[in-house]
């Protein structure tokens, strides 16, 4: 019989961006071949201590590292670009194919973290085609967004094209002049779009999200009534909306000093890159402008998510060296704060108007314009692409749930999506699309040194540290299943009415009643030579120490017992016995 040649299957794996906001990352994978789309990362919640960056797990792409062929960047912000130098520590990634700006933030990136050689970096334009192994054929297509030059992306593969929108929302009137294409769109959809794949962040929000151009003249007014300094906060990723502020600085008569690593770091970029245009003695280092009237001063800052080693948290704290809040000084917020950061955003906020600065803040201002596309704005990209199959991402559930049903009223049936979770293996096939399995899509967490992974355990262990404090127990153990001497104990951030020395006779007799009950299941006689499982001993130490402070304590602190043995010479007399031993000691 003559073999029937079976139908290619395209797998979508999103192994970050779906339930949440950030760490966007897509797999692509077809023929045993794989294209990465994006790899961000997300930043920690409070109670994730001492971290720093949250990855997605990429268990997934190490185990399959082989079918790399290589990854597409649609835009330079970092819940996009932000995992790619980490995860170029772990795999080799040929060839990472996008926009200027994003690969010359990204470039700077990869030399930080000594892993500019596990990959080749190259800048695409719009409507450039670039190949990827034998399956993809990939088209970048100029979309509007929160960020210089950003890309919707078509990828043409085995099964039908597939469009995925990056980030973006319908700028008629962008500040760049960079419209959106359009027309390109409208091509693929004439002539047929296998599957949309779109950012949901704000599907809940009806009508068009407003141009970024209509900020220019709330921020031309708050600007114009500043009669002290200016502070501005906004995402040092916004080219576009620092553009305006630079422009809105010379209008008004002010000098620009621009503070924050990575505010100073995107600016250089984009003016290299002609994003932004001022002139040069527009922009004034610190101990300049502090020779300057107020009247004559901007100050251009990172931190209006309230990240805590940021400029305007420091300033705000009265930590920053050289930036100290006074009366008269007025404070611009450009941004809206990202869900999770909003306490962090009005406790600043408070620090700042209690030393004596005027706060501009809020939606009501009108100084702040999402990147996001709302329900018109996905509604025409859903028009445009007319797309067979469809599948929000980029969001959390509620957004997903809310993109789907948007489709549905605009015609795309509601058989032909599926809304998934990170992780999720999408089969899309020439007449379906299915949820057909799962693969490992968890978090890793990196420390502030950016050199570690932390794991559940120890994430776990700084949780406990910060709740309830340590109880440090140190003791000595001889070869005979003798404690040697009274505990040490110490006691970090516990709260406790039980005073030291009842505490430390308790864990006298935690300890004695293991080595009483237990020591014979550790250790051996082979003649004169004792071997113990000193691991044993200590493990099961811990366990009994542990269910003492649960039972006598009103709190859980972290129980840490550092065990040091001790081999005594053999005794001439009769042996005692583990129980003579201890109750020797107790005497």
């Amino acid at each position: 019989m003559p073999q029937t040649k079976t139908s290619p299957v395209l797998k979508v794996i999103p192994l970050g961006g779906l339930h949440e906001i950030g760490k966007n990352t897509c797999v692509f994978e077809v023929n045993d071949e794989i294209l990465l789309l994006d790899a961000g990362l997300a930043f920690p919640t409070d109670g994730m201590h001492g971290v720093n960056i949250v990855l997605p797990d990429m268990t997934y792409l190490r185990e399959n590292r082989h079918k790399i062929k290589g990854m597409i960047v649609t835009h330079g912000h970092e819940d996009h670009i932000g995992g790619i130098a980490f995860h170029l520590k772990q795999f080799d990634i040929p060839v990472i194919y996008g926009p200027r700006l994003a690969m010359a933030l990204l470039e700077d990136k990869l030399e930080e973290a000594g892993v500019s050689d596990r990959t080749e970096l190259r800048t695409v334009r719009p409507r450039e085609v670039v190949r990827l192994g034998k399956s993809f054929f990939v088209e970048f297509i100029r979309n509007t967004h929160s960020i210089a030059d950003s890309f919707t992306v078509a990828i043409r593969t085995p099964v039908g094209v597939v469009i995925h929108t990056g980030d973006f929302k319908i700028d008629h009137t962008p500040v760049d002049g960079e419209y959106f294409d359009f027309q390109r769109l409208a091509e693929y959809g004439e002539q047929g779009v296998h599957c949309l794949i779109s950012d949901s962040t704000n599907s809940e929000i009806p009508g068009f999200t407003p141009s970024e151009r209509s900020v220019y003249p709330n921020l031309d007014r708050v600007f114009g009534q500043a009669s002290g300094r200016l502070l501005v906060t906004t995402f040092a990723s916004s080219v576009h909306r620092i553009n305006m502020i630079l422009d809105l600085a010379q209008k008004h008569g002010r000098v620009v000093s621009v503070v924050g690593r990575s505010m100073l770091n995107v600016i250089a970029h984009a003016r290299k890159l002609g994003y932004i245009k001022c002139p040069d003695d527009l922009l004034q280092p610190l101990n300049v402008i502090h020779k300057l009237p107020d009247e004559g001063v901007l100050i251009l800052t990172t931190g209006s998510q309230g990240e805590p080693l940021s400029a305007m948290t420091r300033i705000s704290r009265g930590e920053h060296r050289q930036i100290k809040v006074r009366e008269g000084d007025t404070v611009v917020f450009s941004a809206n704060p990202i869900p999770g950061n909003t306490i962090a955003v009005v406790n600043t906020i408070d620090r700042l108007m209690q030393q004596g600065a005027k706060v501009v803040y809020g939606r009501q201002q009108g100084i702040h314009v999402s990147g996001h596309g709302c329900q018109e704005d996905q509604k025409l990209m859903i028009g445009l692409t007319r797309p067979k199959f469809f599948l929000p991402v980029h969001g959390e559930h509620r957004m997903l749930v809310q993109h789907s049903q948007t489709a549905q009223s605009v015609g795309v049936p509601a058989e032909n999506m599926v809304i998934i979770d990170n992780g999720d293996v999408v089969e899309l096939s020439e007449t379906s699309i299915r949820v057909a399995g799962k693969v490992p899509a968890g978090i890793e967490l990196v420390d502030a040194s950016r050199s570690g992974v932390v794991n559940a355990q120890v994430l776990k262990e700084r949780q406990k540290l910060a709740e309830e404090g340590v109880l440090t127990i140190a003791a000595t153990i001889s070869t005979r299943g003798e404690l040697l001497a009274s505990p040490e104990i110490h006691l970090r951030g516990v709260v406790t009415a039980v005073s030291n020395e009842q505490i430390r006779a308790k864990v006298q007799e935690s300890i004695q009643l293991v080595l009483r009950d237990r020591w014979q299941d550790y250790a051996q006689t082979f003649g004169k030579k004792v071997e113990v499982d000193w691991a044993g001993v200590q493990v099961q130490i811990e366990r009994e120490l542990v269910r003492m402070v649960r039972r006598e304590f009103q709190s859980m602190p972290l129980v840490v017992f550092l065990m040091q043995t001790a081999e005594l010479p053999a005794e001439p007399a009769a042996k005692k016995t583990p129980k003579k031993a201890a109750e020797a000691i107790a005497s």
